[in-house]
């Protein structure tokens, strides 16, 4: 039988060599050493974060929840010279989504989403199926009635943002020269990208602090209130431009036309009344818009004037003495050959007065008058007249136009450009360089804005030579003339038609014409410059003076009546049969 242990048996430790060996005591004093080391590792790390680098983990944690939330400045409105309101800014919605807070499988109200936004619910779940994604947009600029009733759906992860949005009262028939902005609210054409910085204003900020599911827990800084953009008042009169636009798209539909273009010019201050364009499109909505609306022809597009620049040809001989209205131009047999080419008129005459030459449009008459002048005289009265040069106005993609270098110029070339042929210009270029006669000689600069009143012109040819051109420039629209459908009720006008074939590489198109005129009224103290343009004309007429010269009388008569200017005309004028002369 073996025997039992003692239960109060004491163990001998020194029975094993290992329980019995001694600890040396700098083991004892190393470990206590190692764990001193450690916790006043530990405080100075501590003090580090807490205090030396505060700087640096304050700045780590922002940029891990803080966040810059950016306060938009409202865009600044765009009026006419009346008041009236041509661009402003209205809150509009913008709907975006995260896609890692949406329930799974997605929530069937999102078909109820796409059907109100106007998106097919296939495209709205692609568009927020990444689970790994924390922001997408839906749509923006979503307008307010419809942004209720997505929120009132109240569909988990889908949020909205407050933003702004353009709107434009006076639609397509102010689209060119307003212009529009994208969903940034970035001006994109005409005055809203020409003045976009202005506009814009200074966006402010609110620098705060997000948990994880997004909620804004404080503010870390004070805000930074936004600047709204300054207002901008044009030049433009809103009821002028929709008329002329309505009278120039009726025209373009009318003739069966590409296109078309009208400018009207306050002879006084320079002032910009209206700047039309057909086709256009409506700025308030872009669907499917193309690059052929989006032309600012009147500014962008350039081609040979014709017949319209004769009377500065014949305002420069009468400038150097060379002749007066009254002196006999010999025009028989009603052509000339230079430099293997023969320059002809429509309707050949033996003789015609300075006068006739513009009442009948002579080419013949014009072409003996430049060959007595110097190149150079012709080329510097040109340039002053603005050909060649980019209009002083703020839109982008105006054109130069071309005039050549007076010395490149043969003989044949210095007779075809005294009647508009060999150099190019825009419809806008055109008129400004009409002011010359309606100014008494002087060329008027130009303006956008608003005027306070009659500006400074630059004189290029005297006041008496000017009035010589403008008497014969009536001379042209009355009885016997090119252009005796520009006649206006109540006011007595004067002006140019002309006409000019499209050019197509280094030669012309085939059966294609562009017929322009451009003029001023009243005739004896001019207020305004109208210039139209009807680009390739197809219904069978495409002369200026029967597809653009009635445009121009609908307009003047109209724009004078809106500023108030009084009849100087008692008589409804009488329109006899056209006389059409305006050779190419």
């Amino acid at each position: 039988m073996s025997r039992k242990p003692s239960v109060g048996r004491s163990i001998n430790y020194g029975a094993s060599p290992l329980l019995a060996s001694k600890t040396p005591v700098w083991r004892s004093k190393l470990i206590v050493a190692g764990l001193a080391m450690a916790f006043v590792g530990l405080a100075g790390r501590a003090a580090y974060v807490q205090v030396f680098g505060n700087a640096f983990f304050q700045k780590q944690g922002e940029v891990r929840y803080g966040r810059t939330i950016e306060l938009p400045a409202n865009r600044g409105r765009i009026f006419d010279r009346n008041g009236m309101l041509l661009a402003s800014s209205v809150v509009a919605q913008s709907v975006w989504a995260d896609p890692s807070d949406m329930d799974q499988p997605p929530d069937p109200k999102l078909r109820d989403v796409a059907k109100l936004l106007g998106m097919k619910e296939g495209d709205l779940r692609k568009r927020v199926s990444d689970r790994e994604k924390t922001f997408v947009w839906i749509q923006r600029q979503v307008d307010e009635s419809v942004a209720r009733q997505v929120a009132a759906l109240g569909v988990k992860g889908i949020h909205q943002t407050r933003a702004y949005k353009r709107l434009y009262p006076e639609g397509e028939a102010a689209a060119h020269v307003v212009g529009f902005t994208n969903v940034e609210d970035r001006g994109q054409e005409g005055v809203e990208l020409a003045f976009n910085q202005q506009l814009a204003g200074k966006n402010g900020s609110r620098r705060v602090i997000k948990d994880r599911l997004g909620r804004v827990v404080e503010d870390v800084r004070d805000v930074v209130p936004p600047v709204d953009g300054p207002d901008l008042q044009l030049s433009i009169d809103a009821k002028v431009q929709y008329f002329t636009y309505q009278k120039l798209r009726d025209a373009v539909l009318a003739h069966k036309a590409k296109a078309g273009s009208a400018v009207v010019l306050d002879v006084q201050t320079g002032e910009v009344l209206a700047l039309a364009n057909y086709p256009s499109y409506d700025p308030n909505n872009r669907k499917n818009l193309s690059g052929e609306q989006l032309r600012n022809r009147a500014l962008t597009d350039s081609f040979e004037p014709g017949s319209s620049m004769k009377p500065f040809t014949i305002a420069l001989a009468l400038e150097k003495g060379i002749v007066k209205p009254t002196t006999v131009v010999h025009t028989a047999p009603g052509r000339i050959s230079m430099g293997g080419w023969t320059i002809s008129d429509t309707h050949p005459r033996d003789a015609l007065t300075v006068e006739e030459v513009i009442q009948k449009s002579s080419n013949v008459g014009t072409v003996k008058l430049a060959m007595q002048m110097h190149p150079r005289e012709m080329w510097e009265v040109f340039a002053q007249a603005g050909f060649g040069h980019k209009p002083q106005l703020p839109f982008p993609g105006a054109v130069n136009g071309r005039l050549r270098p007076y010395k490149t110029w043969r003989p044949v070339e210095q007779a075809t450009m005294s009647y508009g042929y060999g150099l190019s210009a825009s419809l806008f270029q055109l008129a400004q360089a009409y002011t010359i006669f309606a100014r008494d000689g002087q060329y008027v600069p130009v303006t956008l804005f608003k005027a306070d009143g009659p500006t400074d012109g630059i004189q290029v040819f005297s006041p008496q030579t000017a009035r010589a051109v403008r008497k014969m420039l009536g001379m042209a629209t009355g009885p016997g003339g090119t252009g005796t459908r520009a006649q206006t009720m109540g006011y007595s006008v004067g002006g140019k038609s002309g006409t000019a074939r499209v050019q197509a590489g280094k030669g012309y198109a085939a059966g294609k014409y562009r017929g322009f005129f451009v003029g001023m009224a009243p005739l004896e103290q001019p207020r305004v410059v109208v210039a139209v343009m009807i680009d390739e004309p197809s219904n069978g007429q495409f002369y200026g003076g029967l597809v653009a010269a009635p445009v121009f009388s609908e307009t003047v008569q109209q724009t004078l009546r809106i500023m108030g200017v009084q009849p100087d005309m008692t008589v409804q004028p009488q329109i006899v049969a056209d006389v059409v002369e305006e050779p190419f």
